[in-house]
């Protein structure tokens, strides 16, 4: 982090958990996606850091944090066992509730931890993502193409695994290039981490296992939750790539705000400027509205 904030590895229960800590104020963690780290946050925890305490952690298997086995636990990968994860490291932290923002796959951790841990959740915002049992079940050709680490990485091992780590400077550069953001959100040092975070075979393996988790197991989760009409309790905000393809895709079903209330009563939110990656592309203006969210009306940064 630009600020040289001090990171620490937490030890819980099935898994270690990198994070860093800085700010002061109401708790708020920080969930990053693929694939990228907790760097993704270094603007704006940076700028959040005035009004919160912000947590920012890489999930099991990606960035510093270590890569259970699934040899003996093969739902080591579900959101629902990366959300264990991030209530115990919060634990540890201090706080026994707090507020989560999670982008992309971290979104997905997030929801599901105000879904199984509903009194821990005091807000939640959710940046480029709608469930996944839902994107799963509107599937087509476009996100076929567009979303392809969803059925690439899915596949059987060792086939995206060996393709990830034989070229992951090729794989950062179509993610980060290709997804609607531009490049010069991205330092070079920044990028470099990011090709770093793919070269470990140990941390591959696992992201891979994290989308299979979420092409299986996570989406009987969300459909379990469906059936039983549960909700997510705490108030919700969802912003998504006003260019990307949750602009589009559904808005014959009255975009991603209609599909999120199908899924808590208190949601709001709205399409924002930038690509994929819009918290790295504009890191003052997500802050800005998450400070908002988080804070209350009036909140300023």
């Amino acid at each position: 982090m630009p600020d040289r904030v001090h990171g620490e590895l937490f030890a819980l229960s099935d898994a270690s958990i990198f994070a860093t800590v800085t700010g002061n104020g109401p708790p708020l963690l920080l969930l990053h996606g693929f694939p990228e780290t907790h760097l993704m946050w270094r603007d704006i925890a940076r700028l959040l850091a005035s009004r919160f305490t912000v947590v920012c952690a890489d999930l099991r298997g990606y960035g510093a944090s270590s890569c259970p086995s699934t040899v003996s636990d093969p739902l080591a990968y579900s959101k629902r066992a990366m959300a264990k994860d991030m209530i115990e490291l919060m634990a540890k932290v201090g706080f026994g509730h707090f507020m989560v923002c999670g982008n992309d796959r971290g979104g997905r951790v997030a929801y599901r931890m105000a879904l199984d841990h509903s009194g821990l959740i005091e807000k939640l915002a959710v940046l480029d993502i709608v469930p996944t049992d839902d994107s799963w079940n509107r599937a087509d050709d476009r996100f076929a193409l567009a979303f392809w680490p969803w059925s690439l990485l899915a596949q059987s091992p060792p086939l995206p695994e060996r393709l990830i780590v034989g070229a992951p400077e090729a794989v950062i550069d179509q993610a980060l290039e290709g997804w609607g953001s531009s490049a010069t959100a991205f330092p070079p040092e920044v990028k470099r981490a990011y090709v770093q975070a793919l070269s470990d075979p140990d941390h591959v393996h696992a992201i891979c296992e994290e989308y299979r988790a979420a092409a299986s197991i996570d989406r009987e989760h969300d459909a379990e939750d469906r059936i039983a009409d549960r909700k997510i309790d705490c108030p919700v905000l969802a912003l998504w790539s006003a260019t990307g393809a949750l602009a589009e895709w559904y808005s014959s079903e009255g975009g991603p705000l209609a599909l999120w209330r199908q899924w808590s009563d208190k949601v709001e939110g709205c399409a924002v400027l930038g690509g994929h990656f819009f918290p790295e592309e504009h890191p003052r203006d997500t802050a800005e509205t998450l400070a908002r969210f988080f804070g209350g009306p009036g909140t300023a940064l």
